[in-house]
């Protein structure tokens, strides 16, 4: 990616979801290609409290609070970092969750409709304040993290799959709409990551990569200007033979898998 060519000044990378996991693995990675930062999640203080051990100073990183499910919040953090930093030059809509459900369960509604908030609407609110400004100037990356839990569907995790294959149907389609426009749109699909969010997971995690191993896979899928990448491959090729596997082979193979669990989304991530 080139410097701002407004502000000559280093690149610019806003990430959402940024207290934890993935998004500060990529935010570390970020770094040391000399991007300067926006960090966006809901828990500021853990933010803070990161980019000062990482001995990163106001000019290099900022920290802004905003929940990504609210249209509204996210939204006036993105014209924030407008105003405070310039147009980004790679925004990535990383906030997410995953939660269990059981559709008997009127509760688990709720769940899936905080899903969708989070995991979809807010994904284009991430990228909606930056759009225009991204194609005025003829350059930029927006990136979308699916999940290769996209490809088809998982018992007990209806909420999170359905979710995350709306990402990549909705990316693809902001894709086609940006073309000629020099903005670039990257679907992003993990496999098993080592985060919070995995780590109570109550079945195997085959291909289990590092955060920081993700982050740098990541971002050479974003500067080398892929589409859509499944990270790691080997997860790719799992979830395409799935894919083909015909439904009663496929419900047969997963009949008596461990569920995700259930939660209320009282804490999100980020």
């Amino acid at each position: 990616m080139n410097p701002n060519p407004v502000t000559n000044m280093a690149p610019l990378a806003f990430i959402t979801g940024a207290s934890s996991g993935i998004g500060q693995a990529l935010a570390l990675r970020f770094a040391r290609s000399g991007y300067r930062l926006a960090l966006v999640a809901r828990r500021t203080a853990e933010m803070q409290a990161f980019a000062d051990a990482q001995g990163w100073d106001a000019g290099r990183c900022r920290v802004y609070g905003a929940d990504v499910s609210e249209i509204d919040s996210i939204v006036a953090t993105g014209r924030a970092c407008l105003e405070a930093q310039g147009v980004p030059d790679v925004v990535i809509a990383n906030a997410g969750v995953s939660i269990g459900m059981d559709t008997t369960e009127r509760e688990d509604l709720d769940v899936m409709a905080r899903t969708f908030a989070l995991n979809n609407t807010g994904v284009a609110a991430t990228f909606h304040p930056f759009v225009a400004a991204m194609a005025q100037r003829g350059s930029g990356a927006l990136v979308g993290i699916a999940s290769v839990a996209a490809i088809r569907g998982l018992p007990g995790h209806g909420a999170y799959c359905a979710s995350k294959a709306a990402v990549v149907a909705y990316c693809e389609s902001l894709r086609g709409e940006l073309r000629g426009s020099g903005v670039s749109v990257v679907t992003l699909l993990p496999g098993y990551v080592d985060t919070p969010l995995t780590r109570e997971n109550r079945y195997a995690m085959p291909f289990l990569l590092s955060a920081d191993a993700f982050a740098e896979r990541a971002f050479l899928a974003i500067t080398s200007g892929a589409s859509y990448r499944v990270i790691p491959w080997q997860m790719g090729v799992v979830a395409k033979l799935l894919r083909i596997l015909p439904n009663p082979w496929f419900d047969r193979l997963l009949a008596g898998r461990a569920r995700k669990h259930r939660q209320k989304p009282s804490n999100g991530p980020g």
